[in-house]
């Protein structure tokens, strides 16, 4: 149950993005739910290996080269599925960033008074 609840969040919170950030397109409420499964697909299976491969890279850039792999699996994700769209890789950067603390707060304030 709560994983189908914070999916919910993670898909709310990309319906949200558009509205926040011009760069990005959200078509519907359908392609959200679609987008954040992608999303939580990607970073669970993608995401370890490439932080694992450029761990080097992290490790001298002191830890901001993880935005540009969070940006890139996002863009990767507008790429993907129809009805969602990141305008560039500098926007893919920044809805990664902002998605991620939108879908944090929603998080924190449903999943703390649900359990």
């Amino acid at each position: 149950m709560r994983l189908l609840l914070t999916w919910l969040i993670n898909a709310c919170a990309l319906f949200v993005l558009p509205y926040l950030m011009s760069s990005v397109h959200v078509s519907s409420l359908g392609t959200a739910l679609i987008a954040a499964l992608l999303l939580g697909l990607v970073n669970t299976l993608i995401r370890p290996l490439l932080l694992l491969l450029t761990l080097p890279v992290t490790f001298v850039t002191l830890g901001l080269f993880i935005f540009v792999i969070n940006g890139i699996l996002f863009w990767l994700v507008a790429q993907l599925v129809d009805g969602f769209a990141v305008a560039g890789f500098w926007s893919a950067i920044g809805a990664a960033l902002l998605y991620s603390v939108i879908s944090w707060a929603l998080s924190t304030l449903i999943l703390k008074n649900n359990g």
